[in-house]
């Protein structure tokens, strides 16, 4: 992990965001960018970096390439497009959703998305007005599904929704669930 440092993103960091991000809905998801779902891929800056209680974290490797990302917003899941109860469950300004949790795939297997997530719950845990953390994941993404299993609760699964639903499983993550031993004191700021 010494080859690697995670931080808060800055202006200059925006366009090697996006790249990962981008990167991901292409090859990962396999839905390129979709306007409704990935706007805030586009402008980084407005949805994560200006807002007080919004973060946009990256990982960049020893050569000074960003090879992950991990954001943190207050905005709840929606309804539509995801189920209504879920919505209900974790409403906006309370609930700390994460998102665009992705390690470009040569650097994966290395801890870093981890990494990520506990210095996102250490800014969600350092904010105080969280009640919840939320997140959904795409099953079909190898070793997303375990991942998040780890770390939380699968709250909805629509696989078992008739008709199939988004195919999407929704997590709660326990707001300590990496902390304090994978975090240092000084949570991540800006």
């Amino acid at each position: 992990m010494r080859d690697y440092c995670v931080r808060p993103a800055g202006p200059d960091d925006l366009d090697g965001a996006r790249a990962v991000m981008l990167d991901t809905v292409y090859r990962d998801f396999g839905t390129g960018y979709v306007p409704h779902w990935h706007g805030d891929i586009i402008d980084p800056a407005a949805a994560y970096l200006v807002p007080d209680r919004h973060t946009l974290l990256v990982a960049v490797d020893a050569g000074g390439e960003i090879v992950g990302t991990g954001a943190l917003d207050a905005r709840g899941p929606l309804h539509p497009p995801n189920p209504r109860p879920v919505a209900e469950r974790y409403p906006s300004g309370v609930t700390a959703q994460l998102r665009r949790v992705y390690v470009r795939p040569g650097h994966r297997r290395r801890g870093l998305a981890r990494r990520l997530v506990a210095e996102l719950l250490a800014f969600a845990a350092a904010d105080g007005g969280y009640r919840a953390v939320y997140l959904h994941t795409d099953p079909a993404v190898e070793g997303a599904e375990g991942f998040w299993r780890s770390l939380g609760t699968v709250v909805h699964d629509e696989r078992d929704d008739p008709g199939g639903g988004q195919r999407v499983v929704h997590f709660d993550i326990p707001l300590d669930a990496l902390l304090p031993a994978a975090v240092s004191p000084h949570p991540t700021g800006r």
